[in-house]
């Protein structure tokens, strides 16, 4: 009889007690746990677990446990092409991120001038490989930039934007006492012919003519004598500018590349007449 009491009062007790529940019970309530009735529900549920913590806390901790579905395995991708177009997302973000970081140390003055153009220039130029071939996946680098919060303005402005490293855009590289010697304008006479007879040569890729117009720009800034607002300076700015938003792989119309040659071709002009002026 009082098996079959103890009986209904833990099924009683379990049909009214939800699943989850999780007995908190006090070393005052001690002798509940040693009932026959707790004991028989502890049976009849058959998932209870018994933790029991150490003898020095105050405190029994008795839980129901819940058995929860398998885990799925979640693929990243379906396909080694789905795979690559990947790992060639994450190529670009460690680009614009350290590109991001390059700009803040030439800022804060924690590396040179000089160790800064050269890892700046290698970071365009990977920029420059890795969105031409995503240009089909990724047709926007400043949308790429937004859809994962990247906040990076100053690697936009250098890679999409300017397209040279702030040294060779602002003039501030370190400039030597032969800065306005002949050597360096013969530099830039040469840069001049170099990137005119390439146009003629039908030499209008864009990863073809950036490099020459860069060398252009560079060594024009090496000249103190010329003022920042010469005329080949400002169109040479234009034009990499111009050049960054497009892929290495992309080419100059026939229109795009006769407007080239012709600044070109004025730009030199107006760089040989304001030599005599600076007594060279």
């Amino acid at each position: 009889c009082t098996r079959n009491l103890c009986m209904s009062q833990a099924k009683e007790y379990r049909d009214n007690t939800p699943f989850s529940l999780l007995f908190l019970i006090t070393c005052n309530t001690l002798p509940i746990i040693q009932s026959p009735v707790f004991h028989l529900l502890l049976y009849l549920t058959k998932t209870s677990i018994f933790a029991r913590v150490p003898s020095s806390s105050p405190t029994f901790l008795t839980k129901v446990k819940i058995l929860l579905p398998t885990p799925m395995e979640v693929k990243l991708w379906n396909d080694k092409r789905e795979r690559e177009m990947y790992e060639n997302f994450a190529e670009l973000f460690a680009i614009i991120k350290a590109t991001e970081k390059l700009e803040k140390a030439y800022v804060r003055d924690i590396i040179s001038p000089a160790e800064y153009e050269a890892e700046c220039q290698k970071l365009i130029a990977h920029f420059k490989t890795l969105s031409s071939t995503l240009k089909d996946t990724v047709p926007s680098i400043e949308r790429f930039h937004d859809t994962y919060k990247m906040d990076c303005p100053a690697a936009l402005n250098r890679l999409v934007t300017s397209g040279v490293p702030a040294t060779v855009e602002h003039r501030a590289a370190a400039a030597t006492s032969s800065a306005s010697s002949a050597s360096v304008v013969a530099e830039c006479v040469q840069n001049f012919i170099t990137a005119m007879d390439s146009l003629k040569l039908n030499m209008i890729a864009v990863d073809q003519v950036h490099p020459l117009l860069s060398d252009l720009s560079s060594s024009l800034n090496k000249l103190l004598i010329l003022p920042s607002d010469f005329e080949g300076k400002t169109k040479m700015r234009e034009w990499l500018s111009r050049l960054s938003k497009m892929g290495a792989a992309d080419e100059l119309t026939e229109q795009q590349a006769r407007q080239l040659h012709f600044d070109l071709e004025s730009s030199y002009n107006s760089f040989m007449a304001a030599l005599p002026s600076a007594g060279t």
